[in-house]
């Protein structure tokens, strides 16, 4: 009898170890997990490698907004809003926040590749986690393309598209070695692009040209101007979503991801702050509205033109760390999906020695580097923003199913009620194209569904 009872004994026992080996940590705000959304098999070969601290986390996210923003939408959203340029650089930044405080409470739980992806098919459902990976890929696809161009307005403005290509061809190259070697890569640009702002914002406030009465606050641009502004300024801030769409490389996601996101997030503004003033007080809202390359202008407009091809080269390092990330955080949700089945499952391969997903990687580097021949900079920017914050409505979404608690939804509720005034306050055009691209991919979706319901 104790020779029956023992196998039975030791069984379960394994069982519970199982289990306790297998079952995430409950969030505290969170009463149940319906199932793990990520890769957690140990040898499985289906897992990334965890190597991203903190600062390796808070630089991606720099590397992404800063480059993407001082030198790419500062000079559109000034155009739109005018004297309210500060105005809309601050609403930007409030619902980016609240953005942001929704996507690190998500990725603490959900630590997996794909972001808002994961979180809305974990918290709300299998369609809305699809239609913020198909807002993200798509939106940040034509982001890359923006980025890429930019480097090639810079280095070489008479061949910008052929610079662009092969700008995309060697970042993609570089994610394909590893993440740790994209981090490390990202750590010097955004040490190159500190050091360049730093000095366009000493000249331009420390010369005699600059004037306080350029910065009065107004509206001259109108409301509609100002969330304009805002949506097109949003288009900078995004680049902490690639702190979550990178969570499962990252070491301890629950502690490392809700530090990252807000230090990141708040450097960035410091920085755009900073240099949005420097250059206002220099230029005034209506000459840095026509700029083409606005930080360029400010410091020879400070009167010290011997700067214009250091800030020519930072805006250039700038756009190329901007580029490497969204390379990054396009390869990881587009890895996501292909696991799915919402995109094809060859690109869910992960590459048995660098632990990267080598194929996903490729597929959008040779997407964004067809796209780089043949797009247009300022459309790029709205009608990425218009993606993107569609992403961030379905992330506000999915925290706002966290807690039940009012001041648990406060933040997750000003958030979606932000992206959705910001996106449709964006130029029509934007609009329109944005609109037509996500419904395209909802019936793709509607048409997958009844075929395999068949």
């Amino acid at each position: 009898m104790l020779g029956s009872v023992a196998p039975r004994v030791l069984r379960r026992t394994r069982v519970r170890v199982m289990l306790m080996r297998t079952t995430p940590r409950r969030h505290p705000t969170v009463p149940s997990l319906t199932r793990v959304p990520f890769m957690e098999q140990s040898g499985s070969g289906t897992e990334l490698r965890r190597t991203l601290g903190v600062g390796d986390a808070v630089v991606i996210g720099l590397g992404s907004m800063i480059g993407a923003g001082v030198f790419a939408a500062l000079a559109p959203a000034a155009h739109a809003a005018g004297s309210g340029l500060l105005l809309a650089l601050a609403l930007a930044a409030v619902v980016a926040y609240c953005n942001a405080m929704s996507s690190a409470r998500l990725a603490a739980l959900y630590p997996a590749s794909g972001g808002t992806y994961v979180y809305g098919r974990e918290r709300l459902g299998p369609f809305w986690g699809y239609l913020a990976g198909w807002s993200f890929v798509v939106g940040k696809t034509a982001s890359c393309a923006a980025m890429a161009l930019t480097v090639g307005a810079y280095v070489w403005p008479g061949q910008a598209h052929a610079v662009a290509v092969a700008a995309v061809v060697a970042l993609t190259a570089v994610n394909y070695g590893g993440v740790q070697k994209s981090a490390w890569l990202t750590r010097v640009i955004v040490a190159v692009v500190l050091a360049v702002l730093a000095c366009v914002v000493v000249v331009c406030l420390g010369s005699g040209r600059s004037d306080g009465g350029r910065l009065d606050v107004g509206i001259s641009g109108g409301v509609g101007g100002v969330l304009t502004a805002a949506g097109l300024l949003f288009f900078a801030f995004a680049g902490y979503a690639r702190i979550a769409t990178l969570g499962e490389e990252v070491r301890d996601p629950a502690r490392t991801i809700p530090r990252a996101v807000p230090l990141a997030l708040g450097i960035t503004l410091v920085v755009y702050a900073c240099v949005a003033v420097a250059v206002l007080s220099v230029l005034g809202p209506v000459v840095l509205g026509q700029a083409e390359a606005p930080l360029a202008d400010a410091v020879r407009a400070a009167g010290v033109p011997g700067l214009t091809p250091v800030v020519r080269a930072g805006a250039a390092v700038a756009a190329l760390g901007s580029l490497l990330a969204l390379i990054l955080g396009v390869s990881r949700t587009t890895l996501a999906m292909a696991r799915d089945g919402h995109l094809p499952g060859v690109l869910s391969a992960v590459h048995p020695r660098f632990r990267v997903p080598h194929r996903a990687e490729l597929a959008v580097g040779a997407v964004v580097a067809v796209l780089a021949a043949a797009v247009d900079v300022r459309g790029a920017i709205g009608f990425s923003s218009f993606g993107v914050l569609t992403y961030y409505a379905v992330a506000n979404a999915s925290a706002w199913t966290l807690d039940p608690a009012p001041s648990k939804r406060l933040l997750p509720a000003l958030g979606f009620l932000g992206c959705v005034v910001l996106a449709f306050a964006l130029p029509g055009t934007s609009v329109a194209v944005g609109a037509g691209v996500l419904l395209a991919g909802v019936l793709a979706y509607a048409v997958r569904r009844r075929s395999a319901a068949r």
